[in-house]
């Protein structure tokens, strides 16, 4: 973690890095709402929400990410640049794209939409993650809450929250199906897959004495 938010290891590639991911993180929530077939659990509830207030889909991401954010206070989280990189960028581009993309004609439309979505969403983790600028406010929460409490495991915790805030979002009118079962089961393996490939070297230790 010695790189962790230190902007004088590679500073130019891993800001690149941070917010491509983040471009393609809104882009790939977009294609899964264009899709109709279901949203990963946070979504559901970003989208529960957005139907009852009658805001954008990315100013209620924006809203429930900033106020994550303030979970971390009790929590003693120190959020890093792309932590708060994340509550703004997903939401602006992910209104941007809505915005210009139309809903999926006919369901192989609907699936490859679906498809590309769940797999740049993969790809999007892996990047702005591989960055080392901090996650995001919602996976901070639940590795706060986990430092915090060493009892409880990361698995169970994270199934929790998104069990919760899944119901939630159901419950509010927010898209439950297909797409839902399909991210779950993905994006393990697809964060698995990319984070490698997008992971930014740590700066050797001897550099840090010249």
């Amino acid at each position: 973690m010695a790189q962790f938010g230190n902007l004088r290891h590679r500073p130019a590639r891993r800001l690149i890095q941070l917010y491509a991911g983040l471009t393609l993180y809104g882009l790939s929530m977009a294609l899964m709402i264009r899709s109709g077939l279901g949203l990963d659990p946070w979504d559901v509830f970003h989208q529960g929400l957005a139907r009852q207030t009658g805001l954008t889909f990315g100013t209620v991401t924006i809203a429930v990410g900033a106020v994550v954010l303030l979970l971390w206070i009790p929590l003693r989280q120190r959020p890093g640049i792309g932590t708060v990189s994340n509550v703004v960028v997903i939401g602006l581009v992910v209104d941007a794209t809505l915005a210009v993309l139309p809903p999926g004609e006919g369901l192989p439309v609907r699936v490859a939409l679906l498809v590309v979505g769940i797999v740049a969403n993969g790809a999007a983790t892996g990047l702005y993650l591989g960055a080392g600028f901090g996650p995001g406010p919602r996976d901070g929460l639940m590795t706060g809450f986990t430092a915090r409490h060493p009892r409880w495991s990361l698995r169970l915790v994270r199934t929790i929250i998104e069990v919760t805030v899944l119901a939630l979002g159901w419950l509010l009118g927010g898209t439950v199906g297909l797409g839902t079962v399909a991210y779950a089961l993905a994006i393990g393996p697809l964060a698995q897959l990319f984070l490698p490939m997008f992971a930014v070297p740590p700066r050797p230790a001897n550099a840090y004495a010249a």
